[in-house]
């Protein structure tokens, strides 16, 4: 599919600048106008959410009553507020902003829409607009009569801020990307509101939101306006957090990342999507600020983070209770809560740490956290979404008739706190804004997906089949006269990784870039990436999954679904032996496509043992131990992101090796 894109943004005046848009960073990603998503899987992601997971969430929120609440507001209805949240405005908000790209592509003459998703964008600007308040406040919750409550009263709770964060990320979505100022003329009237009532002569006890996110889209609203008074207020809200006090009666200080200052922070804490959106916002207030108590912060929370907080898959938060990140090591595999807005926070995190740097280990957690802990939040279909995500569900967990608190038991088609369905909508459509950026000398290709791509005269067409296969071909279809730098990162997965370039194949050092100096029209790219079987263990404080492993592939985690196995997970015990012997082979575990499943065989042993804690005497062996002539039974591992798409039975990501 060509990427006609760029033509149709250029005639039509539409800049079509990414998300993150920062000029102040030495790297700038590429966006819509740029970048095209081809038939690769991130590429078939982006099609799946545009015809069915948007119209699909645009159903839901039409029976949920989220534009109903607009309409209560402004006297067009007299239903009560519909819903139990003051947060739901952001679900409207987050929709129109992944509109905001498939508009764009639709009228580039691109991809067709259904019809539902242009209405739904002009009917709810229209509500928004008249919804809004003379002042510019606008909030449904507050503004209805039916809740009676004061805006303002309950900055810890109300959401009010975090509401404003999405709205404004929506608005400069539709500005950029379809040059429609119409929400960006709302957002800046309620930015310049709370300027008003909480900037840096405020008398207010406390004068930021409990739950971040209204940070790093003030940075973006700045970036977009230019008005340095955002930025400023950005800068404050975020050094504000743990000098000023929160309503915690319910949680400590710690879940809203409130005990001590951002600054001061060891580690990351409490809630985890607003410990992501609050590093977010304090990273891009770094890149625009310099201030190098904040670079620092953000640099040591995101070290700590990768050393003993982070979930195999990429996926963020071990506790249920209060959705929060828990202690260090504190990881557990059935009470993983890794929500799936976390993990697009982490991503938005990532992705501005990588613009910041360059380094490609902010790329490889990226990758790992876009292809595992994310992707699985949405089923094949497109229609059904997980909230959380554990890499283990027992047999009788099935038993439980999916209770909230524990989890649904397979996806489900909306929630009543649906913040995660949206978000994937608007990350979705936004897909190709984090596959490449660039500095004044080279461009680079972080995501090796299928693509084509062009800036500053050099035009890349991008053929991949990652991450099923590790063989990436780029050809270069255009560049200038001189030649053009072009960087490719290599996974740091992929040890023993080569780069063929105009006939020369070298060696290439995974965990970081390829550079390659004069690229002109004609090259040819040749990336060559070994997709082995890989068995990972975990550090020993990892208590919940010592004597286990996991397995991956190329940048995908692995899982043994039960359907797949013929006995009980819990029997099959594995040793890196047996991993490394696992075949790869093509099988449609989903309906959407192909997929790679890892088969092989495995020893079984077993457990009959009728005590729950047999006392152990001389040398006998622990319970369940592998008995040397023990049967083996045939083992099948399907990518994580993919279960759940058939049976509601078992799983485990991380399997016995006693």
């Amino acid at each position: 599919m060509p990427n006609q894109t760029t033509a149709a943004s250029a005639a039509n005046g539409v800049s079509a600048r990414p998300a993150v848009a920062s000029t102040a960073s030495r790297f700038r990603s590429l966006g819509a106008a740029e970048v095209g998503l081809t038939d690769g899987l991130l590429g078939q992601w982006q099609r799946r959410n545009r015809d069915q997971t948007l119209v699909h969430s645009i159903e839901q929120l039409r029976l949920a009553g989220n534009l109903d609440n607009f309409r209560a507001v402004i006297g067009d209805s007299d239903e009560p507020y519909r819903g139990r949240y003051p947060f739901l405005d952001t679900d409207v908000y987050k929709t129109l902003e992944g509109i905001a790209y498939e508009l764009a592509r639709a009228d580039a003459g691109t991809v067709q829409l259904d019809s539902s998703v242009r209405e739904f964008y002009e009917e709810a600007i229209d509500l928004i607009q008249r919804a809004q308040r003379p002042d510019g406040y606008l909030n449904t919750y507050y503004q209805a009569e039916s809740i009676g409550k004061e805006p303002w009263s309950n900055l810890s709770w109300g959401h009010e801020l975090y509401s404003l964060g999405h709205l404004i990320q929506a608005a400069v979505a539709a500005h950029r990307q379809l040059d429609d100022a119409r929400l960006l003329d709302v957002a800046v009237r309620f930015s310049d509101l709370v300027w008003q009532k909480f900037g840096p002569d405020t008398t207010a006890p406390l004068a930021f939101g409990g739950h971040p996110e209204v940070e790093m889209a003030l940075v973006e609203l700045y970036r977009e306006t230019g008005t340095q008074h955002y930025l400023e207020l950005a800068d404050l809200m975020v050094r504000r957090r743990g000098t000023q006090r929160v309503d915690s009666a319910i949680f400590t200080p710690e879940y809203f990342q409130n005990l001590v200052p951002f600054v001061n922070l060891d580690s990351v804490t409490g809630h985890a999507v607003r410990m992501m959106y609050l590093a977010s916002g304090a990273t891009d207030v770094a890149t625009e600020t310099g201030a190098a108590d904040l670079t620092a912060a953000v640099l040591r929370l995101w070290d700590d983070m990768v050393a003993s907080k982070l979930y195999i898959t990429g996926g963020l938060g071990s506790r249920h209770s209060d959705e929060a990140i828990g202690d260090r090591f504190e990881l557990p595999s059935e009470r993983a809560y890794n929500e799936t807005c976390a993990a697009i926070a982490l991503m938005q995190w990532a992705w501005r740490m990588l613009l910041t740097s360059g380094d490609a280990r902010f790329a490889d957690i990226f990758e790992i956290v876009q292809y595992n802990a994310f992707a699985v939040g949405l089923s094949d279909d497109g229609c059904a979404f997980f909230y959380d995500n554990p890499l283990q569900r027992r047999p009788d967990h099935l038993q439980r008739s999916g209770a909230e608190a524990d989890g649904p038991l397979l996806r489900r088609a909306w929630f009543g706190c649906p913040c995660c369905p949206p978000n994937i909508v608007r990350w979705m459509a936004e897909l190709q804004d984090h596959v490449a950026f660039t500095d004044d000398e080279t461009l680079y290709l972080a995501n090796l997906t299928a693509a084509e791509i062009r800036r500053d005269g050099l035009e890349l067409t991008i053929a991949s089949g990652f991450p099923w296969d590790g063989d990436v071909q780029i050809d270069v279809t255009a560049a200038p006269e001189a030649g053009r730098a072009l960087a490719v990162r290599i996974p740091a997965w992929a040890h023993g990784a080569t780069v063929a370039f105009d006939g020369e194949t070298s060696s290439a050092q995974a965990g970081n870039w390829v550079r390659l100096a004069g690229v002109t029209a004609g090259s040819s790219i040749r990336v060559s990436l070994p997709m082995r079987v890989r068995a990972h263990g975990a550090d020993p404080r990892v208590d919940a999954v010592r004597g286990s492993l996991a397995v991956a592939r190329g940048p995908l985690i692995y899982c043994a679904e039960q359907q797949d196995n013929p006995v009980d997970l819990d029997t099959i015990v594995v040793s890196p032996a047996d991993v490394r012997a696992l075949s790869a082979e093509q099988r449609d575990v989903v309906g959407s496509g192909p997929s790679v499943v890892l088969h092989g065989d495995a020893p079984t042993a077993p457990i009959d043992e009728p005590e729950l804690y047999p006392e152990l005497t001389g040398e006998s062996a622990q319970p369940g131990s592998v008995a040397p002539d023990a049967a083996r039974t045939p083992l099948t591992l399907v990518p994580y992101f993919q279960w759940g798409n058939r049976e509601a039975q078992a799983m485990r990501v991380w399997l016995r090796t006693v």
